[in-house]
């Protein structure tokens, strides 16, 4: 048996809260977005997100879009600041245990989201998480970003799909790892499921359903 892996999603997971909604939340507040126009759509689409009721494509790109026209190095300082306002205080003490119970132990973590890398490459690191696995952002010609997402979001069967490819490119195979996911939501099913064993932190009532189904081990952080 390979070296274990730990495969950690991060909304309402290791985070509590959801790294798209704050984000919007928080530019909103910035007012670099319009809040009239745009705070009923945001809202709607965490709804459509929670009921499982929003394709991939849509809600990736919905997020992905409040990139578009500036480009990484204008991004920069205003990605610092939303990590120390909005994120950082809201990852609970027993996220970051869990996490360093892990590397203490030797496992290789992962996190693993289907929230953009531009908005969670600083969460990982805030973390102390050297792997990430997330949506891409596409880059124009002008070294801006254009609002699209580059290939496939990391997002429901999404997230088994870059995980095998991850793994894939280390010589390794997910049937062939002692692997552990965490997860609060249905739409990581998928995740769960391909993981050897799995665990519902915080889980929605679909996936509290499921868990109970199928023996997994539920954990309250919050």
């Amino acid at each position: 048996m390979k070296q274990p892996f730990a495969f950690f999603d991060l909304d309402n997971t290791l985070l509590s809260g959801d790294s798209d909604v704050l984000w919007c939340e928080w530019l909103m507040r910035e007012g670099l977005l319009e809040r009239d126009t745009f705070a009923p759509r945001n809202a709607a689409m965490e709804a459509a997100y929670k009921a499982g009721t929003v394709g991939v494509h849509e809600f990736s790109s919905f997020y992905v879009g409040t990139l578009a026209g500036r480009s990484p190095a204008q991004w920069a300082p205003l990605r610092q600041r939303f990590l120390a306002e909005e994120i950082a205080p809201r990852i609970p003490a027993a996220a970051h245990a869990q996490v360093r119970s892990h590397q203490q132990a030797g496992h290789t973590v992962v996190l693993t989201t289907a929230t953009n890398r531009v908005i969670t490459e600083l969460t990982a690191a805030h973390l102390g998480i050297e792997h990430l696995i997330a949506t891409e952002c596409e880059l124009g010609a002008d070294g801006c970003y254009t609002g699209r997402v580059r290939g496939e979001p990391n997002m429901r069967e999404g997230k088994v799909v870059h995980l095998r490819a991850w793994l894939d490119a280390r010589g390794l195979a997910l049937e062939g790892i002692d692997s552990v996911a965490y997860s609060d939501s249905m739409n990581d099913a998928p995740l769960l499921t391909a993981a050897r064993r799995a665990v519902a932190v915080d889980p929605d009532a679909r996936l509290a359903a499921l868990a109970a189904e199928r023996g997994w081990q539920v954990l309250r952080w919050r």
